[in-house]
């Protein structure tokens, strides 16, 4: 107990009274820099890697095992610590597979560089904030809750940047696809009513919507390559409304696949179908057009009925000041 007290004396007369809390955070951070390369050194199980690789390629959409046993390129630098980036849990990892394949990131290390960014980040960021707290205690005194609040906020901020990032990718995607979804439907169906297939339309909607929607192009370039690959056609379609995760390629499957299973024409379905989907269009931009004087309100009442005020009143109460002025004296 003497040793502790005059551990405790010597910092706070060289550091201050902050000074037990400094020691404190140096020790815990020496702790988890001697920890962490005993945890990433690891090595990793051959079976366990497998399997893992299994669950990534089912995740992928892929049917193909023997892809799982052939060895991974040197460029992945982060597969080494693939155990300790990725989730075990196998839901826990197909949602985070699912949500970064919505966001547009189809790579088989994706979810690992998702982790490690938000890891990296983290610490960089929560480092930084300890040497801000540091330079900044040394010059002004600041409370304990300041003090936490200064490095704990940078550290979540980095932590939760790529989810951000990531959700935000996922509805500009998603906004995307909405937008083109009606044009490809015509484009659909005039090569479908021309005589082609419908595994020629896809292919030819793929090429000629890359350079307005590349998002919905690289869906349908997908789409075309696994039916051509032999892959059930309504499984290839499910894929592509998960894939997606937008309502209107949901509706949209499901019309294909009820029209191969009923046996309807398939140019009459989608040519109902982008009618609908036209008229849904102009009725999401009415809906904007409509919520758009509402937004203007509160910009129209901070930056025109002031001026407009002090152009009406502005006069009268400059002659009532110079009249009061004038009678006082």
């Amino acid at each position: 107990m003497d040793i502790v007290a005059t551990t405790n004396s010597v910092l706070v007369e060289r550091f201050g009274a902050l000074g037990p809390l400094y020691a404190v955070g140096l020790l815990g951070f020496l702790m988890i820099a001697l920890t962490l390369p005993a945890l990433l050194k690891k090595r990793v199980d051959p079976l366990d890697k497998l399997r893992r690789e299994t669950r990534e390629m089912k995740a992928a959409g892929t049917r193909d095992p023997a892809s799982s046993l052939r060895p991974t390129s040197r460029a992945d630098k982060l597969e080494r610590f693939s155990n300790f980036l990725e989730p075990q849990d196998e839901e826990e990892f197909s949602a985070i597979r699912l949500k970064l394949v919505r966001a547009g990131y189809r790579t088989k290390n994706a979810v690992r560089t998702f982790h490690f960014a938000q890891l990296a980040l983290g610490l960089g960021l929560l480092i930084f904030g300890v040497f801000y707290t540091v330079l900044k205690s040394a010059s002004t005194d600041l409370s304990t809750t300041n003090l936490l609040m200064s490095v704990i906020i940078p550290g979540g901020v980095g932590y939760f940047l790529p989810k951000y990032w990531v959700e935000r990718r996922v509805q500009t995607r998603q906004q995307e696809i909405t937008n083109g979804f009606p044009d490809s439907l015509d484009m659909m169906l005039v090569c479908v009513e021309a005589g082609q297939s419908l595994d020629q339309s896809i292919v030819r909607v793929a090429r000629e919507m890359r350079a307005g929607f590349p998002d919905l192009a690289d869906e349908y370039e997908i789409v075309a390559q696994e039916m051509k690959a032999g892959k059930d056609k309504v499984q290839v379609l499910k894929d592509m409304s998960e894939r997606c995760g937008v309502t209107d390629i949901s509706s949209f499957v499901t019309v294909l696949i009820q029209s191969a299973t009923f046996g309807t024409s398939i140019a009459e379905a989608l040519r109902v179908f982008s009618a609908e989907m036209r008229d849904k269009r102009v009725m999401r931009a009415e809906e904007k057009a409509n919520v758009l004087p509402t937004k203007l309100t509160l910009g129209t009442m901070m930056f025109t009925v002031p001026p407009l005020l002090i152009i009406l009143i502005g006069p009268s109460i400059y002659a009532i000041y110079d009249t009061l002025s004038n009678s006082s004296f």
